[in-house]
């Protein structure tokens, strides 16, 4: 069954969606790091939250990094994700952005797979990306597969519309 929320970029305080975050951050230190950044989109459904994703800029220009997204688990699997990815995508139509990009574990098949459906690309392998240094437990384990390595995808968005002339 495929739901309908209404996306709105997030103006409240970031602490309100913090659980949000966890669910898709297991290092509260590289989430505190973070958490603040960016741009956040909301997925609502009447007044409730369901989902989120943030977006921050990186060092390329046209590049913009899909940071943190989730979709609380009763709503998983309903186009919730989806649909935030196409508000994002949209959005950046008419700024100067050519990639989005995004990091998941390579241990997440549920994650890889979604990325995949949504036209991303894998563009590199981060080895040992989750490790105690950077904040991460040791005994983590996805799908029966330990987390170790960062898998980073793309999503090639084309240039930006010309300027309106007057």
């Amino acid at each position: 069954m495929t739901i309908t929320p209404r996306i709105h970029q997030h103006q409240g305080e970031r602490r309100a969606l913090r659980a949000l975050f966890e669910l898709a951050e297991d290092s509260a230190t590289q989430l505190d790091a973070y958490l603040d950044q960016g741009q956040v989109l909301v997925a609502l459904l009447d007044d409730q939250v369901v989902g989120h994703l943030q977006v921050v800029p990186t060092a390329h220009p046209e590049r913009i990094e899909l940071k943190n997204m989730a979709v609380l688990p009763a709503y998983q699997g309903q186009g919730v994700g989806r649909a935030l990815v196409e508000s994002l995508v949209e959005r950046l139509a008419d700024v100067p952005v050519t990639a989005l990009l995004v990091a998941t574990a390579a241990a997440d098949l549920d994650n890889l797979r979604f990325y995949q459906r949504c036209g991303f690309r894998f563009r590199s392998v981060e080895r040992d990306a989750f490790t105690a240094a950077t904040g991460y437990p040791a005994d983590i384990v996805v799908d029966g597969i330990a987390l170790r390595d960062r898998v980073w995808l793309d999503l090639h968005l084309p240039r930006a519309r010309p300027a309106a002339t007057v």
